[in-house]
């Protein structure tokens, strides 16, 4: 999805313009060379990537990275121009807030082998939480964009009509769900069930 073929716009940019990914990276997973000759290609891009953890990363491989600051959050700095936006930071681009919260529960675990294909901390712990909503309260409940991995139960109630998909409601939409009622913000990004799709 992010060749010149799928992503024409990548021509005119540069490194200062940012591409947010949703979750699900899958670039921090094993340390191979296919793995980190991907990270250098992605890495050369004309622009920069951010990105959300979702529930399929290795959080062991992902966590080992330093902590920084970035743009007024912390992040793990992968390469140059590839960052992973921490749970419950707030980030400020071309003038704009961004509210940030990372992971989602796997309704496939069961088939998963810990460690190797799924991690415990694929669900934000209460620190994180915690973390989100003293940032948010510091920001008069104000922010200009929510990125997730995953929806309010609200929008994921809606989805789950409209699906076939085994679709669970975690504590984690319960939280976003209570973001979204106690927050304002113009719009809400999330990547948990790869749809192309407007819920207004």
């Amino acid at each position: 999805k992010l060749t010149t073929r799928y992503f024409p716009q990548q021509k005119g940019l540069t490194k200062k313009d940012y591409l947010i990914i949703c979750g699900d990276f899958g670039g921090v997973w094993n340390n191979s060379s296919e793995e980190k000759y991907w990270i250098k290609w992605l890495n050369q891009k004309n622009f920069t990537t951010l990105f959300v953890d979702g529930n399929h990363e290795n959080y062991n491989l992902l966590n080992a990275y330093e902590v920084e600051q970035f743009h007024g959050g912390k992040v793990h700095k992968i390469a140059d121009s590839i960052y992973h936006l921490m749970r419950g930071e707030i980030f400020t681009f071309e003038g704009k807030s961004f509210f940030v919260m990372g992971g989602g529960e796997s309704d496939d675990a069961y088939m998963r082998e810990e460690s190797v294909s799924w991690w415990e901390d694929e669900l934000p712990s209460a620190e994180d939480m915690r973390n989100g909503v003293n940032n948010i309260r510091d920001t008069d409940k104000n922010i200009n964009y929510v990125i997730t991995y995953e929806p309010p139960t609200v929008a994921k109630d809606i989805l789950k009509q409209r699906s076939n998909q085994n679709i669970i409601i975690s504590p984690l939409n319960t939280y976003l769900q209570q973001l979204m009622e106690n927050v304002q913000y113009m719009h809400w990004y999330f990547g948990s069930l790869h749809l192309d799709l407007n819920i207004s």
